[in-house]
């Protein structure tokens, strides 16, 4: 569906200029939240055993087999703006997140796998591994959208002054730029989250929007230390915090969250981020995870 057509045609519904319209869904994005529950067709499976190709073991960092979280078919999910997802087979998310987190930094790739299945693969669930801790709680997921805006757009009409004192001084004077670009801003917000409403409830997983900018964060450390240990760039101490503003702002462009999901009786948030060029072009051996606790 041509979502960003769908907004574009309901805002000029309602009177704003074209050119508005345009400067906001370059910032818009929408998320596919992934939960429980009753609802329309599954379009994935949470916990349990993964469906795996014949002939394929489960996947394994070193001898230990790597937990399966989810699981879901491409093809039953909405078609989103954006997020270049494979059309169909699935996608198979795998982490084991104590391992993860305390390699987190160090490149260290064992613990966290995406595993695309072709929707033309002959497929067999998986055999159980001999510890049932892999193997959590099984149950259908079933989708909706969301809309997703930066930090530094989506503040809370309520609370916008405690949101903006939550804003680096970068972040601030973005929203103020954007401010004087859309004097509609608030109605083009209010339209995208009548669209595609908040959910307050729990969602199990999601799929696309923006990555999180704590990950983003990280990726731009990282990379603007390797340019300049490579000599590439050298950064005064005392612009390094603008440095990194700026470079966090770039690369938020270039970075999707690949996956989301906090399971409901663990303490951690696992988080799978992926470049858009990557994801487009099937690479998911290059998708980051991330791994935090929440306690």
């Amino acid at each position: 569906m041509d979502h960003q057509g769908q907004f574009r045609r309901a805002a000029l519904e309602v009177g704003i200029p074209d050119d508005e319209i345009s400067r906001f869904t370059e910032h818009l994005r929408l998320a596919i939240r992934l939960s429980g529950g009753s609802g329309d067709s599954p379009v994935g499976q949470f916990g349990g055993l993964p469906r795996l190709p014949v002939g394929m073991g489960w996947p394994t960092a070193g001898a230990d087999p790597l937990p399966f979280v989810f699981s879901v078919d491409c093809a039953a999910l909405p078609r989103v703006d954006g997020i270049g997802l494979p059309a169909d087979g699935s996608l198979l998310f795998f982490l084991n997140h104590q391992e993860d987190h305390l390699a987190g930094g160090t490149g260290d790739r064992r613990y966290a796998r995406v595993v695309y299945v072709p929707a033309d693969a002959a497929t067999e669930v998986a055999e159980e591994p001999s510890d049932p801790t892999f193997v959590g709680e099984q149950y259908d997921l079933h989708a909706r959208l969301r809309a997703e805006l930066p930090p530094w757009i989506a503040t809370d009409d309520e609370d916008e002054d405690d949101d903006e004192d939550d804003l680096s001084p970068f972040q601030q004077q973005l929203a103020r730029d954007l401010e004087v670009d859309l004097p509609h801003l608030d109605e083009l917000r209010a339209l995208a989250d009548d669209l595609w409403p908040p959910d307050e409830g729990l969602a199990s997983a999601e799929i696309g929007g923006y990555a999180d900018d704590e990950v983003i964060r990280s990726i731009a450390e990282q990379t603007l230390a390797g340019r300049e240990k490579a000599g590439e760039i050298v950064v005064p101490v005392a612009q390094w915090y603008t440095q990194l503003e700026k470079e966090q702002h770039r690369l938020t462009s270039e970075w999707v969250s690949l996956a989301r999901f906090s399971p409901a009786d663990e303490y951690y948030y696992g988080s799978f981020v992926i470049r858009h060029d990557d994801l487009a072009a099937g690479r998911l051996d290059l998708a980051l995870s991330v791994t935090e606790f929440s306690e």
